[in-house]
């Protein structure tokens, strides 16, 4: 096999412990297997250990920012609401939080971010669900009239004409 880095010609079989690290963690994969470049390192993992190292790396993942999923999950029941409801007040599709639930598809950060605001603060996830009709009027849309309200109405200084 040649080297997919620097284009040596011969990789050599080998056997080593690989140890990642991430987020101030690491973890270390014993008897990993591939095929390793002598002039640069460079190298490519065998079938197995390549599941190994992804697994791996996802748990680390995991590990150190949490199981969002997981976390989704106990928010959500904490509110007492299904996934269809949730999913009604976030607008998103009916099996959005199924997925994210299950691990599926990973949540935008957005969401998460308000999901925990909501766990923190329950009253907000009234407001959410509650019409987007203003209870109140807006400024300056009460006169439904085509002239606009003095307060938007240019002052006149009593001359017409502008002189330069």
């Amino acid at each position: 096999m040649k080297c997919p880095a620097c284009g040596h010609p011969n990789m050599a079989a080998k056997t080593k412990d690989e140890t990642l690290s991430y987020g101030g963690q690491s973890l270390t994969l014993h008897a990993m297997r591939g095929e390793f470049c002598p002039a640069c390192g460079e190298g490519v993992w065998d079938k197995e250990s390549y599941r190994r190292y992804v697994e791996a790396q996802a748990a680390l993942l995991r590990a150190v920012k949490g199981d969002v999923s997981a976390d989704i999950r106990r928010i959500r029941k904490s509110l007492k609401l299904t996934q269809a409801e949730l999913a009604k007040a976030f607008g998103v599709g009916k099996v959005a939080f199924s997925r994210y639930e299950r691990g599926e598809t990973r949540p935008p950060a957005p969401l998460v971010k308000l999901l925990k605001l909501i766990e923190r603060h329950p009253d907000l996830l009234a407001e959410m669900r509650e019409d987007a009709v203003p209870t109140e009027p807006l400024l300056g849309l009460t006169n439904r009239s085509t002239e606009a309200p003095a307060s938007a109405r240019p002052v006149s200084s009593g001359n017409s004409s502008c002189t330069r």
